[in-house]
């Protein structure tokens, strides 16, 4: 596990391109590099009065593994907000107990 990255991918999903190139990044990038899922997230960015925040765009089964977060800063930035401090605190965790485990081998 690569223990102190993680991958953030903002994408428009209204454009269907967006959709094939992420999976191109997910496999050269994110899966050659063995992140776990946990260290990824993707963020639906949706343009002022575009498409319907809700509806879920139609990702690879690879990427549907991956956290994903619909992104309206002018409807709801607070909603988006929540989700990254989340998601970094995840990484955060994942840190520290990566960092316990590489200690505990150490001492004993």
């Amino acid at each position: 596990m690569k223990d102190s990255h993680g991958v953030i991918i903002v994408f428009n999903s209204d454009i269907p391109s967006h959709l094939k190139e992420i999976e191109i990044w997910h496999s050269n990038f994110i899966h050659q590099q063995r992140f776990q899922d946990n260290q990824c997230l993707l963020i639906a960015h949706l343009k002022p009065g575009s498409g319907d925040q809700t509806e879920k765009p139609e990702l690879s089964s690879a990427l549907a593994k991956l956290p994903l977060v619909h992104s309206n800063l002018e409807e709801d930035p607070e909603d988006v907000r929540l989700e990254f401090v989340k998601y970094l605190r995840g990484v955060i965790s994942s840190l520290s107990e990566s960092r316990d485990r590489e200690e505990m081998s150490i001492i004993t």
